[in-house]
């Protein structure tokens, strides 16, 4: 993974060695994008001791954070009214857009805020973001998490963190919160170039595995003897050795939406072409994906066996 700068990685505590309380130093912070991923690590969070302020577009899924210390706030500019930082955990570019602008958005009157946007948006939405903060007088920092539910829910998410160098003081206890490294990987942009790289192996990940069980089944072999093969020698990634057990299982509570594993699927698609590139796998998986999509978009992406 090389974004033509050094990474550095700071890494959190154990969750039951980390402190009860931030820094004094930390200001307020607004959550705006309280779903899946963001629920856990704006509890986390006020669970931490910190001042958080949570919006989601959908109230009632913001709600349950009041236990966890947290307090509702009635739109996205009333979040960030008194806060220093804001954190974006929305499902896509337009969504983050559409809670940004207009008179009740948090940019609205946010001169010196902190914006770490922590969704995976790809490449285009993440520049549009950091010039519209720019010029509201806002500090931004691509910050995507590598990581599912389950990591959420745990505080073991990774931090793709990119952007100015004086904020890695200043974000130090806000992603720490959140996960068990943070990575720093050069100007802002460079933390979701990280990440589509990441999830474009794992879509291809989660494509070789449906097609590698789907291949074994039509060849008159047991498909769960060929994980059992596969987890036996080194061929046998953990993730996929994962996956092909939820495949076979057809279990397909989410953990990662299949719909935003599609996304990203497309993002780094988009990303490849603008760079002068072909993911050539990633873009003959597209077409499969769609139509798994069409029946599974909230199942987890394992839900892609049903196409192959």
């Amino acid at each position: 993974m090389s974004t033509g700068t050094t990474a550095r990685q700071d890494t959190a505590p154990d969750r039951a060695d980390r402190p009860a309380r931030p820094a004094p130093s930390t200001p307020p912070i607004a959550f705006v994008g309280t779903g899946r991923m963001g629920g856990p690590m704006a509890a986390h969070l006020a669970r931490a001791g910190f001042d958080v302020r949570v919006w989601n577009r959908t109230a009632d899924r913001a709600a349950p954070l009041t236990g966890a210390g947290a307090t509702v706030a009635p739109s996205a500019a009333a979040a960030v009214r008194g806060a220093g930082i804001l954190v974006t955990m929305l499902a896509d570019g337009p969504a983050t857009e559409q809670a940004a602008t207009g008179p009740d958005g948090f940019l609205a009157d946010a001169p010196g805020l902190v914006w770490a946007q922590m969704a995976t948006v790809g490449a285009d939405w993440t520049a549009r973001f950091g010039r519209l903060a720019a010029r509201h007088g806002v500090t931004f920092v691509d910050a995507p998490v590598s990581g599912s539910e389950g990591p959420a829910r745990a505080g073991q998410l990774i931090v793709l963190a990119s952007g100015p160098d004086r904020m890695r003081n200043v974000l130090a206890p806000v992603f720490g919160a959140v996960g068990r490294a943070t990575v720093w990987l050069g100007p802002a942009g460079a933390g979701t170039s990280a990440k589509l790289v990441l999830n474009n192996w794992l879509v291809d990940l989660a494509e070789t595995t449906a097609e590698t069980l789907s291949f074994a089944r039509r060849l008159g072999l047991d498909p769960t003897a060929i994980v059992d093969l596969l987890q036996s020698t080194p061929l046998g990634a953990p993730y996929a050795v994962q996956k092909a057990t939820t495949m076979l299982t057809g279990d397909f509570t989410p953990a990662f939406a299949l719909k935003h594993a599609l996304k990203d699927a497309e993002l780094a698609v988009q990303a490849a072409q603008a760079s002068g590139t072909e993911l050539a796998l990633t873009q003959a998986l597209l077409p499969r994906w769609r139509h798994a999509a069409a029946r599974h978009a909230d199942d987890d992406l394992a839900a892609v066996y049903t196409a192959a």
